[in-house]
């Protein structure tokens, strides 16, 4: 699949802001599968400096340097990726188990952005809460075929969390979201994150799109798409990182597309930042995903 995105953000202030530093992390990083082309970034009112430069971890972090006073930032990044994961991943009889993807881990030796070993331990969003270790049980015996175990997990999570946009937000703890049983895709990857942590497996939280489809009959609506997160789960050197979705209880294949990996949402959060001045602030968000051939016949 090929795909066109475009994502806007606006961010009004009650009062005007002397100084900013934001930091965007919306260009797609490399991954495997993967490619982007034709990436542009666009910012109004003109900040007085724009760096670009790789993250710690698979993702891409443009730094803004806003020196004078603006009441309305606009930004907008605009690219056309590719996406061929090839065949849909299964489960196989061969997979290994939990216990043999979570030694291997611990002696992979590895210290690239995306080793396992900078995912197998607690994070600042992700902490290790023995609740979620509770509430798996069985589910991620040491014995279990990892693939399987973790697509368990997936559609365990979408079964028992119930999907309520507005219930939280980027701040909310996982312990909060887990004892509420409701949330947004943020808070269920937190979730399966801190879950698959507990039985020694490296798991990484992603921030990428999913491509929606319309209601049969209905146009597809413009900028009515948003981020998606789902959890990227290393599953032993053959196997390697395997996607697994728990808003959707699927393994991601061809229909989501990935800009950035962290160890939590605050390693890629698609902005953050600090400024001074301003009486609070507003943000609107507009994201659209679409086919290539969709673009080619508007």
């Amino acid at each position: 699949m090929i795909y066109h995105v475009r994502h806007q953000t606006i961010v009004r202030y009650a009062s005007p802001v002397r100084l900013a530093r934001f930091n965007l992390r919306l260009r797609p990083a490399p991954w495997t599968g993967q490619w982007t082309s034709d990436y542009a970034l666009t910012v109004d009112p003109l900040p007085s400096a724009i760096e670009s430069r790789p993250g710690a971890w698979p993702v891409n972090v443009a730094r803004l340097v806003i020196e004078n006073p603006i009441r309305q930032l606009t930004i907008e990044a605009r690219f056309r990726a590719g996406v061929d994961n090839g065949p849909q991943i299964v489960p196989q009889p061969d997979d290994p188990t939990i216990a043999a993807v979570a030694q291997a881990a611990l002696l992979d030796r590895d210290m690239g952005p995306s080793a396992p070993a900078h995912y197998l331990y607690a994070s600042p969003r992700a902490p290790l809460l023995a609740p979620i270790g509770d509430w798996v049980g069985a589910m991620l015996a040491p014995d279990r075929p990892i693939v399987a175990a973790a697509l368990d997990l997936t559609r365990r999570i979408q079964a028992e969390f119930a999907y309520e946009p507005g219930a939280t937000d980027a701040s909310t703890p996982v312990a909060d979201a887990f004892a509420a049983r409701h949330g947004v895709c943020q808070d269920f990857a937190h979730v399966m994150v801190v879950a698959l942590r507990l039985a020694g497996l490296p798991a990484a939280y992603v921030s990428g799109y999913l491509r929606t489809l319309p209601p049969p009959g209905r146009p597809r609506l413009i900028g009515a798409d948003a981020m998606h997160a789902w959890v990227m789960l290393w599953c032993g050197p053959t196997r390697g990182w395997i996607g697994f979705d728990p808003t959707n209880g699927v393994i991601t294949h061809d229909g989501h597309l990935f800009v950035a990996m962290g160890r939590d949402y605050a390693d890629v959060a698609p902005m953050d930042g600090l400024f001074v001045g301003g009486a609070g602030q507003s943000l609107r968000v507009m994201v659209d995903v679409a086919p290539e051939e969709e673009v080619a016949l508007s």
